[in-house]
């Protein structure tokens, strides 16, 4: 079947429209839906983070709530211990999660298969109960930010002026533009990066490691790279998310299901190894959660069927499927053959 590749423009004119009804979302819709579209933003940087770990470079972690919980406790250390904005203690969570994914690597990258899988949810235990000891926040119960910390953080005054809310609507909406701006950004950087010639190395790493390293590809190098960069985004995003919960506890910031689980089920039914994957996962997930949520168990209940349906009768997942059988790439990845030389005459 002939694929329908849009052109280059088409998916950023795409992505410019859909931007920006999201970002005027909340001039025009109410609190609830800021915040509920908030935590969907956010699980989709953490979907895209994942896919792009185990979609594209096959390294299949469950320990990605480390770097959630790490980010998250490094923004709240840089508030109380340190004073900073928020904002500077969700950078500094970023960072701190991409150094302490260094010695992970280290651990992890001697395993493989299943046994990196679980190296990678041994490295989120130990770093959960490590935290749990951190008296300064808290230790094992945890502690909130402090009084006002929201209210006074960047940004926030100029969008209540601006737009005349409370203090905490505008810290909503600060956070909801950054979730926002974070996807974006996640997105594109990621669609650029598997363009590049170290994403085709990626992917053909994935595809047959042996074949990639016997034309020079460095898997080990090109694999830590990625491991790196998505534990830095997965930790920005960390930090993002306990802002709004404003409370923070090692269960909490290294939830498996709600860090881990609910994403692998974002990525595995929007399908895996693709950039629209995640986002027709997520759109699912929400879905379902508003349709569900008010039946309590059975709402994960049916989740999990619905995740075990997908597995079975559409295994590259809902886009991938669609993508196979009409053909159509929106951010398409392949790269075209060079023109062949021109042959000599004698």
């Amino acid at each position: 079947m002939m694929k329908t590749t849009f052109p280059a423009y088409r998916p950023l004119a795409l992505a410019v429209l859909a931007a920006a009804a999201l970002a005027l979302v909340p001039l025009i819709g109410p609190r609830a839906v800021v915040q509920d579209l908030f935590g969907i933003l956010c699980l989709l940087v953490l979907a895209l983070n994942w896919n792009m770990l185990a979609g594209f470079a096959g390294l299949v972690s469950v320990g990605q709530q480390a770097f959630v919980g790490i980010g998250a406790y490094a923004m709240f250390a840089a508030v109380i211990l340190f004073g900073l904005d928020p904002l500077a203690g969700v950078l500094l969570g970023g960072l701190v999660a991409m150094a302490l994914a260094v010695p992970v690597a280290c651990f992890v990258f001697r395993l493989n298969g299943a046994y990196f899988a679980i190296g990678t949810w041994v490295a989120a235990e130990i770093a959960r109960l490590g935290l749990g000891q951190w008296k300064a926040l808290g230790g094992g119960t945890g502690t909130s930010l402090p009084k006002g910390t929201t209210r006074d953080m960047l940004g926030v005054g100029p969008v209540k002026e601006w737009l005349g809310v409370s203090s905490a609507a505008a810290s909503d909406i600060v956070l909801y533009w950054l979730a926002l701006g974070l996807v974006l950004v996640t997105l594109g950087v990621s669609w650029a990066f598997l363009r590049s010639r170290m994403g085709l190395g990626l992917q053909a790493i994935r595809d047959n490691a042996m074949a990639a390293r016997s034309v020079g590809v460095d898997p080990v190098r090109l694999k830590a790279l990625v491991f790196l960069l998505t534990a830095f985004g997965t930790g920005l995003c960390g930090g993002l998310l306990f802002i709004q919960i404003t409370r923070i506890t090692p269960d909490a910031a290294f939830s498996l299901v709600d860090w881990t689980a609910f994403v692998l089920f974002v990525v595995v039914i929007g399908g895996i190894g693709t950039l629209p994957g995640p986002i027709v996962g997520v759109v699912v997930f929400y879905a379902l959660e508003r349709l569900l949520s008010d039946y309590g168990s059975a709402y994960l209940i049916v989740l999990g069927l619905f995740g075990i349906a997908v597995m079975l009768f559409a295994r590259r997942g809902i886009w991938g499927s669609l993508s196979g059988r009409t053909g159509l790439e929106l951010l398409p990845l392949g790269h075209r053959a060079p023109d062949p030389a021109p042959a000599l005459r004698p």
